[in-house]
């Protein structure tokens, strides 16, 4: 699936609405980002649950593994406009692979759960309904069958996620730890480096090095560590994202940090689901401490590397270029805990217990979980260099071989601090010294007891092959490397994979062979499927075995522990499975238990791959004058010893070809193509230990030859191989045909040969002119090809042959074609000549250019091994038979296909549509059609423009072809026009691959009676059934028809519409009577999807039809013309004039690719057929993606001049042109002339008037007539009782009906016309087709579909009624009166100013959903104590209204600047709102209910039953519509969210719903408020309610004397007692001294 390849591909989203979003009173818009670019829906106000269909286009044009990475982000945002930004309510994030990974690679109508990533603790906040999608090119959108409305709306059952995943997701920590790296390139040239050194003054690493991770669109970086090549971090980044996540992908990478910008070193990528499992017995995410290896450029670096982009990860990296240790834990939170930190950015932090003492923790973590460090030998032997391109030049060659950095020898090598500590206890260095390498000390050799490396072969000069390659002469001295390294001992993980990757091997190449067998309709697939199951059980025990033995090796990680459980328990139950599918195979059920085993295939390569690495790649440089120019690069694990066979690596110790390619970008596209080299390789690599087996593996039969001679060097590798064993073969190559190449040549053709290539020798097939399909019939003799090693070992495993295909070019050199790789069949000298071997059969070879195919190769290959009686001892090969084709040998008899005598008719129809060549009009075509060198040429057509048809029909040839089927010559048809002066040019070809279907098999006569039978016998069933009741006619329209059929498009039947998608897939592209072929021209792109037909080669069509029948077979019947051959009953092909009438129903489910900025699109029709168009422009629709146009076009056309209808949707703008949308193409003459009859659909019952009036001019029975006659049958015969006799099958009709009974019957002999024997066949019912729209600037990406039909009718029969009226249904208006009486329970809000008492003014307000500025207000109740408020006011709310889609319709201009009115679309649905009025301040929302006036729950009769319910179970209590009961009243509850987001209930209102139509409205008007006519009576309200300020005292006294009362008295008496005691003793001692004194 992935690749480095563009991709076009595009992302949807439809932002349908949102819910429940937390927070009062909001204004909500969506934004969906992706990457930087971000979208916004429109602002929708005061609603917590906004509606806003919307859709949004995101266009990529990236490698897949970029786009899959991308993070999408959704995210609602609050009030926000021009000037501010708004306040994120929540977001969801998922990563586009996620998307692409789902069944049809979309959510469809899905619930994204919205959480706050500052604040982790707080849940849900929201919910958006979208539906994303991933389209392709080619890839068609399928939407679900749509569920029900009440299913969607359960949002907790229909969440945005991905199977398996849970519904509740909590949230993770993800902590990546990085501590330290090895091994890194140096990033300074060494112009640089001198620079420096003369600043500095000492010569420092040049690289400060720091990693980047980024997760779910977040990144984290640790620090830089200045100028080191073995950086220690000891950081980790955590991440805080929900669990699991949806994003899959973790990155991480190495930067050097510079002042100017900073590079990649190297990148890795963490695939999150390989080191968990979400199984019951599962385990989080978990990994390492563990080393991963990054590749990327090669490792010499220059200012400009040309190949960067491999270090960011795209693309196979070719060197190897640092290692980082690493490891994840996830730790899921516990956000009710209080001590959690709850943002979600991203954290850097010191790993902790690293601070102890560095060097021993460090040794810790080393041992106990990346593994002892042990030193590995790596061996390998260069037996053949062949296939090197010339382009290179004939310098000296040598191979260079890396594992890690060792062996690197071009490259300078930074000489490590740890390298010293090698020779104490093998440290944990990872570079060899490249001065050990050259001058060797003596001490060293004497430690290891070992030689230094050899890394590299000797340079040797290329020996020219042919004209494009070259090969080393290493005839029978095969060079040698070895190298010496030292990796942590992890080869448990390899061993691990290897056994899983072999099972999966073996399963893969069984199931190729059943699949072969199927295709080939070989005898007994199912035997071949039990075998393969079988192997597969008993593989998967062995693997439980061979894997239980490693429990408890040192150096495992909890990864390694979990991964392997899990891997013993999926291969155990895969074996289990293995055995009961294996039970089940039976003949009839091969396929679909096939599809299984596929399966249990790719989750094994999955469970293959291991995520910890161990030791790196090999990597293989062709080197040349210093330069390096190509590679390959080879998993370790392909070629890690063991002592079990099973774990061995699958090319350990064998001699494999490699093909070297050339790197990064340059190795792909053409130049990539050619093979840079082909080795014959011998590659082992294991343990120093193990050492003694390195050689067992090559051909026997050789010396070994050092480098040094003397005492003990038992264990020396050797430098190069000497075989003194050789032997001496004869290949004969059997080239016979090819067929479906790639066309190379500007005329759409090529002239193709084959160069075989084996060892050293290449032979070249003739060049055959002008074909894609070459019969060679050649016979290729390579004599004495040198072949080393022992005869048994060639007889089973033979080096592989390389055919390669050029087109050859009159000039320059020949253009490569493909390439396919062969093993010959080998015959010793003792061997008989004979079956079942010999000789050899032809077989198909699939051929490829680059990755894709390209064509088939039919050939054999032998290889016969020539003994001491020389050649003479061979099988015979004879001479030339044709003494015209000189020198060359064909196919020998035994091994060419036997053949036999066919004839083959051809009926020429005519051409269409051809395009210009060279400039000039086509104008005299002819149609040449070859096969297997025979053929027949059609008449020429005189005037191309004038009619298109050919005069003479039917032409036939007679031709020899194989019996096999399989090994057809495939049909060559080519078109040329004839210039005067005899000259030719060729218009355009196309090749039929396969002549099976066109082969003529005469029809039974024995099995038609049984069929009768059974026919009749349902026919009785089916004529009982009775007409249902039918609803009120006058009522019903089209529409109504249209939707009943939508909504029952699982039982077709009544008198509905079929609703088809696209009429051409279901009828076969009508080829029932011609076939037409595209013709091709031009060279054929390099398209990575060969699906695709690249419309620019197509230069016209060509409609023919063609028979092929082996000679004898013919029958002839009464009134059988000889000249027509197969072609009875054609009808003729002169020019016919029809009228077509086009119906244009909308535009349907899928949106339409927005056209213009603000996402939308103002669509209108075109219609184009020949020379005539129809402009629909001044009808656009204004600001639709979803439009319905309902209008039906007339056109009047002459076939076969203008056949080809062309429906398009444009764009319409004010100020330039208008952009084409999309468009659709039908072929309006092969209906026309179908025997299906597409010509007008037939209806499923017949009536004369109404909306559902029989359209065709012909009726029912006059259509039966003419069927019998040209079918030559006997009828029909109507006969009493509703029965109808044709060709002795009774038909029964309905007997109900008296007026014109016959068409009735008639009717029902059509609509059954396949069951007529013989002639039968589908007749076309009344339908709707939907057509995809397509648009040339963005091929194979649909831009929507647009629903029609088209109706043809001959202008030489009686004209045809009226059009049908499919105009859109206009909605109906609608009032809606809502009546607030009174309000109970309101929450009190406001303090009073003197007594600090609760009270609420209160006021409710409502609008309907989308009209908000149509707002209404009560008036206010003010200084409600108790929260009861009475009202008697009356909102009128008037609105339109679809009954059919149940939606409110809208028209209102978008902006101030918009030219013209939008219509939307919305649900009915009621707001009231409760709030508290204050005038200086704003005023305060309380709470809210929402009604949908489709389904809502019915009011309480009284304010106590009334609670909050009434809203949280709204699903379970029974629901009303006020279209339905028109009049309700009752009690519903207010409801707001509180601080935790919970619901509380925060009032109660008693309303009263009326709705009225508009007719009704007029009759009774009433008046706003409690005004004229019909006002309301004033509510009787407390008159505390009256505002202080106006009246004081009024309010004093009120207040005072109401309430405090008794506390006034109170008061006063105590102030007259107060006043009363201060008086006495105030005058107390006045008194006293007068009473004293004077008394």
């Amino acid at each position: 699936m992935f690749g480095t390849c563009l991709q076009n591909k595009s992302l949807h989203v439809t932002v349908i609405e949102a819910r429940q979003l937390v927070g009062l009173n909001m204004d909500p818009v969506v934004c969906v980002e992706i990457g930087e670019e971000k979208k916004y829906t429109s602002m929708k106000e005061s609603t917590n649950c906004p509606y806003y269909n919307e859709y949004f286009v995101f266009d990529f044009h990236v490698p897949p593994d970029v786009m899959f990475d991308k993070i999408l982000k959704i995210s609602v945002i609050h009030s926000k406009n021009l000037l501010r930004s708004g306040t994120l309510v929540g977001t969801f994030k998922l990563d586009v692979g996620t998307v692409y990974s789902q069944p049809e690679h979309q959510f469809h109508h899905k619930w994204a759960m919205l959480s706050d990533p500052d604040d982790i603790t707080a849940g849900c906040k929201g919910y958006v309904k979208c539906d994303i999608a991933v389209v392709g090119k080619g890839d068609n959108i399928k939407t679900p069958h749509k569920a029900n409305e009440t299913d969607e709306n359960d949002i907790e059952g229909n969440l945005l996620l991905p199977e398996g995943v849970p519904s509740e997701r909590q949230w993770a920590r993800f902590y990546v730890k990085i501590y330290r790296a090895e091994g890194l390139p140096k990033m300074n040239t060494s112009i640089m480096a001198n620079v420096k050194k003369a600043f500095i003054g000492e010569n420092r690493d040049l690289v400060d090095p720091y990693v980047l991770v980024q997760f779910a669109g977040q990144k984290g970086k640790t620090s830089v560590q200045k100028s080191s090549y073995e950086p220690i971090w000891n950081e980790q980044v955590i991440f805080t994202e929900m669990f699991p996540p949806l994003c899959r992908r973790l990155k991480v990478q190495i930067r050097d940090s510079d002042k100017v910008n900073d590079v990649a070193i190297g990148t890795h990528f963490i695939d999150l689901r390989k080191i968990a499992n979400d199984g019951d017995k599962g385990f989080l995410p978990t990994m390492g401490p563990a080393w991963v290896n990054m590749y990327g450029s090669t490792r010499n670096y220059t200012l400009m590397d040309e190949h960067q982009d491999l270090n960011e990860g795209l693309g196979e990296g070719v060197s190897f270029r640092a290692r980082l240790l690493i490891s994840i834990t996830v730790e899921i939170l516990d956000t009710s805990s209080a001590e959690i930190m709850s943002s979600t950015e991203v954290q850097i932090e010191p790993v902790s217990n690293m601070d102890s003492s560095p060097k021993i923790e460090e040794k810790k973590i080393q041992e106990s979980a990346t593994g002892k460090m042990e030193e590995f030998f790596l061996f390998g032997s260069f037996l053949e260099a062949t296939m090197i391109d010339r382009k290179i030049g004939d310098k000296a060659i040598s191979f260079e071989v890396t594992i890690g950095n060792y062996g690197n020898q071009i490259d300078g090598v930074s000489k490590s601090a740890s390298a010293k500590k090698k020779k104490e206890g093998g440290g944990e260095s990872e570079e060899e010294e490249t001065e050990l390498i050259h001058n060797s000390s003596d001490e060293e050799a004497e430690d290891d007891g070992d030689l230094t490396s050899v890394p590299s072969t000797p340079p040797m000069k290329p020996v020219i092959t042919d004209r494009n390659y070259f090969h080393l002469p290493y005839f029978e001295k095969k060079p040698c490397i070895y190298i010496k390294s030292w990796w942590q001992d992890q080869r448990r993980r390899l061993y691990n994979s290897n056994i899983m990757d072999k099972i999966a091997d073996k399963l893969e190449e069984g199931l190729n062979d059943v699949q072969e067998i199927i295709k080939t309709e070989k005898a007994y697939p199912e035997r071949r499927l039990r075998g393969v199951l079988e192997e597969l059980s008993t593989s998967c025990s062995r693997f439980v075995t061979l894997a239980n033995k490693d429990q408890n090796l040192s150096g495992r990680t909890k990864l390694d522990k979990e991964r392997l459980k899990s891997c013993m328990r999926e291969l155990e139950s895969m074996a289990q499975q293995a055995k009961t599918i294996r039970s089940q195979v039976k003949r009839n059920t091969v396929r679909d238990k096939l599809k299984l085993v596929f399966n249990f295939l790719h989750r094994l390569r999955f469970l293959a791959d291991e995520p910890q690495h161990s030791i790196p790649d090999v990597f293989i440089w062709m080197i040349s004058n210093n330069k390096r120019i190509a590679y390959a690069r080879i998993p370790s694990k392909d070629i890690l010893y063991s002592i079990v066979d099973e774990e061995m690596g699958k090319d350990c110790g064998k001699v494999k070809a490699v093909f070297l390619r050339l790197p990064g970008k340059k190795g792909f596209g053409p130049a990539g193509w050619t093979v840079q080299a082909k080795l014959e390789m011998y590659l082992w690599l294991g343990l120093n230990k193990q050492r003694k087996d390195f050689l067992s593996g090559l051909p026997s039969g050789f010396e070994e030859n050092k480098a040094t001679k003397g005492i003990g060097i038992q264990a020396v590798p050797p430098i190069s191989l000497v075989y003194n064993m050789k032997q001496v073969f004869q290949l004969r190559a059997h080239m016979y045909q090819a067929r479906s190449l790639f066309a190379a040549d500007n005329s759409g053709l090529s002239d193709p040969f084959a160069r075989v290539f084996f060892s050293t020798h290449s032979q070249v097939t003739e060049v055959l002119s002008e074909t894609l399909c070459p019969t060679w019939d050649q016979l290729l003799v390579f004599d004495n090809v040198e072949l080393y090693g022992e005869a048994g070992e060639l007889r089973d495993d033979p080096p592989i042959i390389v055919i390669e295909l050029y087109d050859q070019d009159t000039v320059g050199k020949a253009e490569f074609i493909g390439r396919t790789f062969a093993k010959p069949l080998t015959k010793m000298v003792d061997e008989h000549y004979g079956p079942p071997r010999f000789p050899p059969q032809l077989e198909y070879y699939q051929i490829y250019r680059g990755n894709c195919a390209a064509g088939d190769l039919l050939a054999a290959f032998e290889l016969l091994q020539i003994g001491p009686a020389g050649r003479a001892a061979l099988p015979p090969i004879d001479g030339p038979t044709d003494s015209d084709r000189g020198p060359i040998l064909p196919v020998p008899l035994g091994i060419r296909p036997v053949l036999s005598r066919y004839r083959i008719e051809v009926l020429f129809w005519g051409l269409r549509d051809l395009k210009r060549i060279n400039l000039a009009q086509v104008d005299r075509p002819r149609v040449d059609i070859e096969c297997a060198g025979k053929g027949v040429q059609s008449a020429l057509i005189q005037n191309y423009k004038k009619n298109p048809n050919f005069s003479t029909l039917v032409k036939w040839f007679e031709v020899d072809l194989p019996e096999n089927e399989l090994l057809h010559p495939p049909l060559n048809i080519r078109v040329v026009d004839c210039r005067a002066f005899g000259r030719y040019t060729l218009v355009g070809s196309h090749a039929v691959t396969s002549l099976r279907k066109f082969i003529y098999s005469p029809p039974d006569k024995t099995n038609e009676d049984e069929k009768e039978k059974e026919k009749k016998k349902k026919k009785k069933k089916k004529g009982e059934e009775v007409d249902e009741e039918e609803p009120d006619e006058s009522m019903l329209d089209w529409w109504s028809k249209y939707f009943a059929s939508i909504e029952t498009m699982m039982e077709v039947g009544g008198t509905l519409i079929r609703l088809i998608y696209s009429l051409e897939s279901e009828f076969g592209n009508f080829e029932d009577w011609l076939h037409t072929f595209n013709l091709f021209r031009g060279k054929a792109g390099d398209d990575i999807d060969h699906n695709v037909v690249d419309d620019d080669r197509i230069v016209g069509r060509f409609k023919v039809r063609i028979y092929k029948s082996i000679k004898q077979e013919i029958t002839r019947e009464a009134g059988f013309d000889p000249n027509m051959g197969m072609f009875q009953s054609i009808p003729h092909n002169d020019p016919i004039n029809v009228l077509i009438r086009i119906y244009i129903i909308r535009v349907s489910e899928f949106n339409l690719h927005p056209a213009d900025i603000n996402g939308k699109a103002d669509p209108y029709i075109v219609i184009r057929l020949g020379k005539s168009e129809i402009r629909d422009k001044e009808n656009y629709i204004s600001k639709q993606l979803n439009p319905v146009f309902g209008k039906s076009f007339n056109i009047e056309a002459t076939f076969p001049m203008e056949s080809m209808l062309t429906v398009a949707v444009y764009d319409w703008d004010l100020v330039g042109t208008d952009d084409l949308i999309g468009e659709t193409k039908i072929d309006l003459e092969n209906r026309y002339y179908s025997k299906h009859r597409a010509t007008c659909g037939i209806a499923s019952n017949y009536s004369v008037h109404g909306y559902n009036v029989w359209r065709d001019p012909q009726k029912p029975t006059q259509i039966l007539a003419k069927l019998c006659k040209e079918a030559k049958l006997d009828g029909p015969h109507y006969g009493p009782g509703g029965k109808v006799k044709v060709a002795n099958r009774i038909f029964l009709g309905p007997t109900e009906i008296e007026d014109e009974s016959e068409e009735h019957l008639a009717l029902t002999v059509l609509r059954h016309w396949e069951e007529i024997p013989r002639v039968g066949c589908k007749l076309i019912p009344e339908h709707v087709e939907t057509r995809p729209l397509l648009n040339p600037d963005k091929p194979g990406i649909e831009q929507g579909r647009i629903e029609m039909w088209v109706d043809m009718f001959p202008m030489d029969v009686p004209a045809p009624g009226p059009a049908i009226d499919i105009s859109p249904r206009k909605p109906k208006r609608y009032e809606l009166r809502v009546i607030i009486w009174n309000t109970d329970e309101v929450i009190l809000e406001d303090d009073d100013y003197f007594t600090g008492e609760k009270s609420s003014d209160i006021f409710v307000r409502g609008w309907l959903k989308g009209q908000q500025e149509d707002k209404q207000d009560t008036d206010v109740h003010y200084h409600s104590l108790t929260g009861e408020g009475n009202f008697n006011w009356r909102f009128v709310f008037p609105f339109d209204y679809l009954m059919a889609e149940e939606k409110i319709v809208i028209s209102k201009k978008e902006s101030m600047f918009s030219w013209d009115e939008t219509e939307y679309k919305i649900p009915a649905r009621l707001t009231l709102q409760v709030w508290d009025a204050d005038h200086f301040s704003a005023d305060d929302f309380l709470g809210a209910i929402e009604l949908d006036l489709n389904k809502f729950p019915r009011g309480a009769k009284t304010a106590k039953q009334c609670s909050l319910n009434m809203v949280l179970k709204e699903h379970e209590l029974p629901t009303i519509s006020i279209f339905k009961q028109k009049r309700v009243k009752g009690w519903w509850p207010f409801v707001a969210r509180d601080e935790n987001d919970e619901f509380e209930l925060t009032g109660k209102v008693e309303a009263e719903l009326h709705l009225l139509t508009a007719e009704e409205a007029e009759k009774n008007p009433v008046g706003l408020g409690r005004n004229e006519p019909e006002p309301l009576e004033k509510p009787n309200r407390p008159d505390t309610t009256f505002l202080w300020f106006l009246s004081p005292l009024k309010a004093i006294r009120y207040l005072i004397c109401n309430r405090y009362k008794w506390l006034i008295i109170k008061i006063v008496l105590a102030l007259l007692l107060l006043i009363m005691v201060g008086l006495f003793l105030y005058s107390m001692p006045g008194y006293l001294v007068k009473k004293l004194l004077g008394a």
